[in-house]
């Protein structure tokens, strides 16, 4: 089918197949939706758990620029929907004018975040915790999973979550991420004042315990006085960083069609299912 192309990122320690039910939403819509996987990525959750080394020491640049490989292949310029970290690498693309749109779920802080809640660092410890961490990659247990995705679901949904999507991650982009204010170069680091670009949605769970609403709100704030350019924020009451991948998923997923339909962007006309 084509369309306007859109393109989903995941953020750490989810597996870019988690997005399935958004690509079959999109192309129900019209839209030419792909989800391709981090660098160091296989195919499969299990593959991927299995060669979890393939991983090691991949950063926030080598993913941005592994995206924008991606994004030339493509037959426009696409949309661009991240979740976590993948939100952070989707207002990088959009600054770059390598994407018409963005729309940043729950995202990774960008440089310039002061805001560091508790449940933030708590979420960020079995990284962080090591410095030995910033070379290789790191898996969640069901327990780290639970606080920081799934604080909001029942212990077996969370559990089954955690079995179907999890992969290791790798520890560099958190540590990139937390030293970003200390750094001139961080790759963390945004324009939000002077690049012209197309329209940004930032999102939040506000029971969010890897990037609590604090954090959002103050990124949004970031771009304020950014001319002729749109930023707008919405919030999902009573949810958590899981959900992009949880039983509530749609619901995410129908305020972004909503919100993209509003830009009234270049888009396909929306078909029937």
């Amino acid at each position: 089918m084509s369309g306007t192309p859109v393109v989903f990122i995941h953020g750490l320690w989810i597996h870019s197949s988690a997005w399935a039910p958004w690509l079959e939403l999109f192309a129900e819509r019209g839209y030419s939706p792909t989800a391709p996987g981090w660098p160091g990525d296989a195919d499969t959750v299990a593959e991927t758990r299995a060669a979890a080394a393939a991983l090691d020491d991949v950063g926030i640049e080598q993913i941005c620029h592994h995206y924008a490989d991606h994004i030339d292949t493509l037959d426009a310029k696409p949309i661009v929907i991240g979740h976590s970290f993948g939100g952070l690498i989707a207002q990088e693309l959009l600054a770059n004018d390598l994407a018409v749109a963005a729309v940043a779920i729950d995202p990774a802080p960008i440089k310039g975040v002061k805001t560091l809640p508790f449940s933030q660092l708590r979420s960020g410890f079995p990284v962080l915790g090591n410095p030995a961490n910033k070379r290789r990659t790191v898996s969640l247990t069901a327990k780290q999973f639970r606080y920081s995705f799934g604080n909001t679901l029942t212990e077996e949904e969370s559990d089954a979550l955690f079995q179907a999507w999890t992969i290791p991650g790798p520890g560099r982009p958190l540590f990139e991420d937390a030293t970003a204010n200390f750094s001139r170069t961080s790759p963390a680091k945004i324009d939000t004042h002077l690049a012209v670009r197309g329209p940004l949605l930032l999102t939040s769970g506000s029971e969010d315990h890897t990037v609590p609403k604090s954090v959002t709100l103050e990124v949004a704030k970031m771009y304020e006085d950014s001319p002729g350019s749109i930023t707008e924020y919405h919030e999902f009451a009573g949810r958590g960083h899981s959900l992009t991948i949880d039983s509530g998923w749609r619901d995410v997923a129908d305020v972004t069609l909503e919100w993209l339909a509003s830009q009234k962007l270049d888009v396909p006309a929306a078909t029937t299912s």
